[in-house]
């Protein structure tokens, strides 16, 4: 029964890149915008928390799109492992007490499109089509 929907797995691979760029790009919007308004988020600054928020609107948005998904996903899953040693590993053991499961689950949906490439529905594919 599950077999049909193997046909729709490149347009899924491309939603799941949509999906979380978009869910990327909302911490970047909160740290440098303060929208959506969140508590506990830090102010914007010379600091690794002040300078993510920016990092995860550019890296957010070119993975939205899909330009230069590969390198792009690259650059955003180290990026989050950085980011969960060095805030969440200190203040607990497991991501759950910790609260890192966010940004831990980001770091291999990133790394899975390293190798899966962007899918259908994206400007890399796009590109490839027209050149």
């Amino acid at each position: 029964m599950f077999n049909k929907f193997s046909a729709y797995q490149p347009q899924l691979l491309s939603v799941l890149r949509i999906v979380t760029g978009l869910l990327f790009i909302s911490h970047g919007t909160a740290k440098v915008l303060g929208f959506p308004a969140v508590d506990g988020v830090p102010p914007p600054g010379l600091s690794l928390a002040g300078l993510s928020g920016p990092l995860e609107l550019v890296l957010g948005a070119l993975f939205l799109i899909g330009l230069f998904t590969r390198p792009v996903a690259f650059l955003a899953s180290g990026f989050c492992a950085v980011g969960y040693w060095m805030v969440h590993a200190k203040m607990g053991a497991f991501p759950i007490v910790n609260g890192g499961e966010t940004i831990a689950l980001y770091c291999f949906v990133f790394l899975y499109f390293v190798a899966a490439g962007p899918g259908p529905w994206s400007v890399d594919s796009a590109m490839k089509k027209g050149g």
